[in-house]
């Protein structure tokens, strides 16, 4: 088999073709090596400690939800929401621009969380309201049946 060849100068149906072989090409080169190499991959992996595929964990960050703080340190806290220095007279330092942007992206949320709970009361509401009239509705119909006459009233109210 020829070593496929990449060709980018222009974008005409034969690159693209060109380009399609080659990425087959590179899928069935690798799905080669992996059936080849599999077994002795996973020995190496029982051996050795260092290939894992495993989820990155960020170092500490179980501690820190444990004890009620973000997984991250630069989410929020004293070190990403103070400003890092003042002036000498005691006048606070200007906002950093990170800060306004996290500022920015705090009120959005905010904001879209009252409107979200605002839309969740409105759906309780009609929800509530759809309840009371189908009650009401089933009243109606119990009162508008039709009534028992004669021997059976007075039998029931004995």
């Amino acid at each position: 088999m020829a070593a496929p060849e990449l060709i980018f100068f222009r974008t005409t149906s034969t690159t693209v073709k060109r380009m399609a072989f080659c990425e087959s090409f590179i899928v069935k080169m690798a799905a080669c090596v992996t059936r080849r190499l599999g077994p002795q991959v996973a020995k190496i992996a029982s051996v050795s400690r260092t290939i894992h595929c495993s989820a990155v964990n960020q170092g500490g960050g179980v501690w820190r939800v444990k004890h009620g703080f973000p997984i991250n340190p630069s989410i929020y806290g004293p070190l990403t929401d103070l400003p890092d220095w003042s002036f000498a007279d005691g006048r606070p330092a200007p906002p950093m621009k990170n800060h306004l942007r996290r500022q920015e992206k705090n009120e959005v949320l905010a904001r879209r969380i009252a409107m979200i709970s605002a839309e969740i009361d409105h759906g309780l509401e009609k929800w509530e309201a759809k309840q009371r009239k189908r009650e009401q509705e089933a009243e109606e119909k119990r009162c508008n049946r039709l009534q028992r006459k004669g021997g059976f009233l007075e039998q029931d109210s004995k």
